[in-house]
């Protein structure tokens, strides 16, 4: 095989399929891309057992054929190179690898034995806005549960219906929920993707303006462009959220984000041993209280002037999580709080393009 192709193309394509690359190191063929040159064309595809990613880009094909080479050494070689051509000849042991005054060989490995990508005939299938779905993952992928013991929580809920998407998170501790408007065509679609997948698909740098996602019995297929992102599809059942919304409040709190999240960034300095921050709500003076202690380092206060509406009410958060959300919505100017009591949930909420709801469980005052 021979063949010329730009090194900043290459460099994106190795990029796009980079997520797919196995770490087994019993098994070296996984860790490697499988590069296929043919008319005009190179396709280049990775398989981690898990994930399987083939992308495709325009490129000068004096010969073709099919290789597979170590993908941590050829992004190493390609991150180095001069934007300028860059020239692979060989392939069935060796391939040469030359840009400009720079040349290499690298030992390959059989492509005969390279899984075959994955035939698949989808069962159902939306196509959704890229940008828009984007933001909403980034909104609710860091709510996923990191435990192996329970795989359901390690999944996103994506449903697509009357023009309306939603994306929902639960790790036990908390719950995400967001949802914006979209034409989504006819019927319902819904799905499980693992939390990890969905962020990883859609913060590839070949992103088109819509993207395509489909299932099979065992897969999630995304589409987009000349890439095809391929995963398997968690089972299971995910946990009926409708049920732990609270249907009122008895104190809702009106908070300006960007001073929050200074003051809160502040108060918890302190709680080294302690992630807890306790919430002050006082009604009649219009005041938000955070305030945060540690054995070992002292305590910490601060005030914030807030809109109350309701009863004087006190809670507990673990202010790791509260940052979470306060990260998720710093493009609001405004976040409302609603609370019931100090043993039941508190509900941070947003409304605009996409609204955003971020359920937390309080911990012990």
């Amino acid at each position: 095989m021979r063949f010329t192709v730009s090194q900043s193309s290459l460099l994106k394509a190795l990029s796009v399929v980079a997520k797919g690359m196995g770490t087994n190191s019993t098994l070296p063929l996984l860790s490697g891309i499988y590069i296929k040159a043919e008319e005009g064309t190179l396709e280049f595809q990775t398989n981690n057992l898990t994930i399987t990613i083939r992308h495709r880009i325009p490129a000068n094909v004096e010969e073709g054929g099919e290789t597979v080479v170590s993908g941590k050494m050829l992004t190493s070689i390609v991150k180095t190179l001069d934007d300028a051509a860059v020239t692979f000849d060989g392939g069935e042991r060796t391939i040469s690898i030359s840009c400009e005054k720079s040349s290499f060989r690298l030992n390959t490995l059989n492509p005969a034995d390279w899984p075959a990508f994955p035939e698949y005939s989808l069962g159902d299938a939306t196509e959704l806005p890229s940008e828009l779905l984007s933001d909403m993952v980034d909104k609710v992928y860091k709510v996923t549960s990191r435990e192996t013991t329970r795989p359901i929580l390690q999944g996103i809920l994506l449903t697509a219906s009357d023009n309306t998407i939603r994306l929902v998170a639960t790790d036990s501790y908390r719950l995400a929920v967001c949802d914006a408007s979209a034409e989504t065509g006819e019927g319902e679609f819904r799905t499980i993707v693992p939390g990890p997948v969905f962020h990883d698909v859609l913060s590839m740098p070949n992103l088109e303006e819509r993207i395509s996602i489909g299932t099979t019995d065992s897969q999630v297929v995304f589409n987009f462009g000349n890439t095809t992102f391929i995963s398997s599809k968690i089972e299971g059942n995910f946990p009926d959220y409708r049920q732990l919304l609270p249907s009122s409040c008895n104190t809702s709190v009106r908070i300006d984000v960007e001073g929050f999240s200074a003051a809160l960034r502040r108060v918890s300095v302190v709680a080294v041993s302690n992630a807890s921050v306790r919430f002050d709500i006082d009604a009649d003076g219009k005041l938000m209280r955070l305030s945060a202690s540690s054995p070992d380092q002292g305590e910490s206060t601060e005030l914030l002037p807030v809109e109350v509406d309701g009863q004087s009410l006190s809670i507990a958060l673990n202010y790791h999580y509260v940052f979470d959300c306060v990260n998720a919505v710093t493009d609001k100017k405004e976040l409302v709080l609603e609370l019931q009591s100090n043993m039941q949930p508190g509900i941070f909420k947003t409304n605009g393009k996409v609204n955003y709801l971020y359920m937390l469980m309080p911990v012990r005052m």
